[in-house]
């Protein structure tokens, strides 16, 4: 974790060029306070003289604080404008890595679910009971107050099975001690003890089983509409897929990634068989490189409209064109084809990664509260993949309404 001040830059150039023009006039000045040695100061005998030094110094003094206090306003508003991301590498930490936005307790977004009891909610229901997803939290000791109770408050319950996974056990969470250490080097070692606890405990419990960090937020109904299209014995995983390193690509692990029933076996098998082993310390790019050599298929999780559901930052890094610059990893790590704009996202969103405590409860209501007046649904994507075939199919329907009412009359 950065210990600087959130989204300051530890160093900048034009502070540099200012420190050194203040420097170099406080030496001019000193060089003409020089001149008023002891033989000068003997000549200068009046009173006059030596009240104009006085003033100069005094003078000299206000102005370097005033070109100080001028020079920090304009450099704090440009660093105010700078977007949150500042890393330009696809594995370190992220600004939001800081969280300084923290909340002091939990918030209980269903205590108003009376609102929403008129609402059918049949398809969702059936979902959860014929797509069983256990979900497994990478967190640590020092996140458990910070982030993972907001989890735990929001979109966690709506997991079949939920577990938080932690390098020590701490049972009034509760999180499970995988006995590792913490640290960005260990997070492909607590993924490989997660993932073997995970089937020694839970494996007939479920069909899929999501990895999340703790600051990822999650749909799990989206998510249960995607897997649902596939049978948990077939060897394949879901998330944001990436292309570099490995042929059929990997998935990011900020934005979390799913595995079935059968890649889940096949993973702790390889460790056993000496298949896999643990050949890096980068989490999402190990496991895809393992993914492949068991062959387990890198699923694509893109809705029927080819728009994305996983997504490895918070939601406004994709909808706003240009927040991204076009130097970022990102836009090189793309399995498909990365869209800027609202055109990124698909309105069945499975995930979105950097989600900071507050930006959770933000989700919760946007997602699972928020309803706009006379909508049954705004997008139903099961209807049909191609918009002209469901035209010509309207239009169909249409015409033989209208060869069925003379005969009706």
């Amino acid at each position: 974790m950065r210990e600087e001040e959130p989204n300051r830059p530890s160093s900048s150039p034009v502070l540099w060029i200012v420190t050194r023009l203040v420097s170099v006039w406080l030496l001019a000045s000193y060089a003409d306070v020089a001149y008023f040695d002891v033989s000068h100061l003997q000549e200068m005998a009046s009173s006059k003289s030596l009240m104009n030094l006085l003033t100069f110094t005094f003078g000299s003094a206000i102005g370097f604080f005033v070109c100080y206090l001028l020079f920090s306003i304009i450099l704090e508003e440009q660093v105010k404008i700078q977007p949150h991301v500042l890393h330009n590498d696809p594995h370190g930490q992220h600004s939001a890595d800081t969280d300084n936005n923290q909340l002091q307790g939990q918030m209980n977004f269903n205590a108003d679910a009376g609102q929403h009891k008129d609402e059918d909610k049949n398809i969702a229901e059936g979902l959860y009971h014929k797509v069983k997803i256990l979900c497994w939290v990478m967190t640590g000791p020092q996140n458990l107050e910070k982030k993972a109770k907001h989890v735990k408050a929001t979109w966690a319950q709506r997991c079949n099975k939920v577990l938080f996974m932690s390098s020590e056990e701490n049972k009034d969470f509760p999180a499970v001690g995988l006995e590792t250490k913490e640290g960005r080097d260990q997070l492909y070692w607590k993924t490989i003890k997660a993932f073997q606890y995970v089937y020694d405990h839970y494996f007939d419990d479920a069909d899929w089983f999501m990895k999340a960090d703790d600051d990822t937020y999650v749909i799990l109904d989206n998510l249960r509409w995607l897997l649902s299209k596939y049978s948990p014995e077939q060897p394949i995983y879901f998330g944001r897929r990436f292309k570099p390193y490995v042929k059929q690509g990997y998935m990011s692990g900020g934005a979390g990634y799913v595995l079935s029933k059968e890649a889940l076996k096949r993973f702790v098998a390889a460790f056993k068989t000496n298949k896999c082993t643990h050949s890096s310390s980068i989490e999402d790019l190990a496991l895809g490189k393992c993914m492949e050599i068991i062959n387990v298929e890198a699923g694509d999780s893109r809705d029927t409209s080819g728009r994305e559901t996983f997504h490895p930052f918070v939601p406004e890094h994709h909808l706003i064109r240009g927040y991204l610059p076009k130097t970022f990893w990102y836009w090189n790590y793309n399995y498909y084809p990365a869209v800027e704009g609202p055109g990124c996202c698909s309105d069945l969103a499975v995930s979105f990664h950097y989600v900071d405590s507050v930006t959770m409860y933000h989700l919760e209501y946007l997602i699972y509260h928020l309803r706009p007046y006379g909508y049954l649904y705004r997008y139903n994507p099961d209807s049909s993949k191609n918009p002209e075939e469901q035209s010509k199919n309207e239009a169909l329907e249409n015409d033989q309404k209208l060869k069925q009412k003379p005969s009706e009359s």
